[in-house]
């Protein structure tokens, strides 16, 4: 049995969780720290006792797959909010040429962001400034790579001299150093890959957009990729918490000595060009890195293979994508560029013709869209589906569905039990978060629950009890109404919580009795 070291990028279980989820439908085994040393949300993690994890778990391993963020600053978050220097991280980060040289037959598979520049005034996950003033940094970030770039026009370039006078300096000055260290141990990793230390290297772009400070550091990465003729290597796209997931797929069909071809179909003409919100490039040259990244390729034809994913997409860029509103609220493009019934009937017909069939479902932001899950179940295709995702951003979602659909289409034909059951837990487990709690009951508590309470997105701490008696309620009444007859059986959801106390996201036991 191959065995796979795995350091996520936090303690949230998109991040621990799944790919070990991912992992329990195959005969590989992984194995990850304990949760006490991970740190939670701004607090980093142990980060000596992480690299002393590492080490001792490297001993007996085939793989590594390790999160830089999480060896050099403790997780994604305080990677947003250290004050290292570059000289502290690079000792830090420098355990993998210790494990590479202690044992040279390692293969280390590595991801390191690209720190986000987020358009809102929120210091949720941000430093504490951000909340009066990241709406104006993303703009001072934008307009000054777009100068260096195309042209600003008057009023933008106005506009550019008016936010260096209303940010404070300090703030502005903290924000772009710790980009400058961040972006120092982006490129040493790149020399890491050169060398021959990390044998494989993803730095996924978190929530950026066609301008800004990402996007000024993802071409300077670019170029050195070039320079140092390690395209082979390196892939760098955008996503976040999916990469766990994605790169342990690419490690499974290494492996496996497996490369599948899938077919992508959208359910928009439009969608293949479209730039997804919180993202930079058109939405089938993300699809194009997803495949590849976990290990698989994009096929011309539907015939040419078994494997079909119908992404649900939008046809309208950025700003005018949909967040979990009222379809009615829509832009206009959901009701003439987007074809609900086609799509549904061209992945019966695909059933039919003994296809599996998987769904990434980023029309919508947030969540899945309620209107396509209600169409499959009047259709009784709700069961029928091989994998499913609709969480968060686009990246996010495909990163997710498309290194499950690997994953079981290894198998599929000659599997055990036990690989088929695991790989239906995980994909009803997506049905449940993505769509039954992000697009319905989430939007039902955050309207119909929490101002009554007292309680916000972000603010439910002191009336946390009465928020998982309403939580656990409503998603059990919800399951039963979506889920409740499906041919498995019956789907138990147990240990319901709010892994950071946020609305955002929810952690749950799931079985299928």
């Amino acid at each position: 049995m191959s065995k796979v070291v795995y350091l996520p990028l936090d303690e949230r279980p998109c991040n621990y969780l799944f790919p070990q989820q991912l992992a329990k439908m195959t005969d590989l085994q992984v194995v990850v720290p304990e949760l006490e040393i991970l740190g939670s949300k701004k607090k980093p993690a142990d980060t000596a006792a992480v690299r002393q994890w590492l080490l001792e778990a490297a001993r007996d391993t085939d793989v590594l797959l390790v999160s830089i963020d999480m060896l050099v600053y403790g997780g994604i978050v305080p990677s947003r909010l250290h004050h290292l220097s570059l000289e502290e991280c690079i000792r830090r980060i420098s355990v993998l040429g210790d494990i590479k040289r202690s044992y040279p037959y390692i293969k280390i598979h590595a991801f390191n962001l690209i720190m986000r520049v987020p358009n809102n005034n929120k210091d949720e996950e941000e430093p504490d400034y951000y909340k009066f003033h990241g709406g104006q940094i993303f703009k001072y970030s934008y307009l000054t790579d777009k100068s260096e770039r195309d042209s600003l026009s008057e009023a933008e370039r106005r506009e550019l001299e008016n936010l260096q006078e209303l940010i404070p300096k300090q703030y502005l000055h903290d924000f772009i150093e710790r980009r400058v260290v961040n972006q120092g141990i982006n490129h040493y990793a790149l020399q890491l890959a050169k060398d021959g230390i990390i044998d494989h290297l993803i730095i996924p772009l978190d929530v950026n957009s066609q301008y800004g400070f990402s996007s000024r550091e993802q071409r300077r990465m670019i170029c050195r990729v070039e320079e140092l003729d390690i395209m082979d290597r390196v892939m760098i796209y955008p996503g976040a918490d999916e990469i766990g997931c994605t790169m342990f797929s690419h490690i499974f069909c290494q492996i496996k000595n497996y490369k599948p071809e899938i077919f992508v179909r959208y359910s928009s003409t439009q969608g293949p060009t479209i730039k997804p919100k919180y993202e930079d490039r058109s939405l089938n040259e993300s699809i194009k890195s997803h495949v590849t990244a976990s290990g698989a390729l994009m096929t011309d034809h539907s015939f040419e293979t078994p494997l079909v994913l119908v992404v649900h997409s939008p046809a309208i860029d950025q700003a005018g994508m949909a967040e979990q509103i009222p379809f009615k609220d829509r832009h206009r493009s959901y009701f003439s560029e987007i074809h609900y019934r086609e799509t549904v009937e061209a992945m019966q017909n695909y059933l039919r013709k003994g296809k599996l069939v998987a769904l990434g479902d980023v029309a919508t932001c947030n969540g899945g869209d309620p209107v396509l899950m209600k169409l499959l179940k009047q259709k009784g295709l709700l069961d029928q589906l091989t994998a499913y995702a609709g969480w968060n951003t686009s990246g996010n979602t495909l990163g997710t569905v498309i290194s499950h659909f690997i994953i079981i289409s290894y198998y599929m034909g000659q599997a055990e039990n036990n690989i088929i059951h695991e790989s239906r837990k995980f994909y009803y487990h997506r049905l449940v978060e993505d769509f039954i709690y992000q697009s319905l009951v989430r939007q039902d508590m955050l309207e119909n629950d929490l101002p009554r309470l007292n309680a916000s997105y972000y603010m439910i701490r002191h009336c946390l009890d009465e928020v998982h008696a309403i939580l656990a309620a409503k998603m059990k009444s919800a399951v039963a109404q979506y889920l409740g007859n499906i041919k498995e059986g019956q789907i138990r959801i147990e240990d319901l919580h709010f892994p950071w106390v946020r609305m955002f996201e929810i952690g749950f036991e799931l079985e299928i009795d």
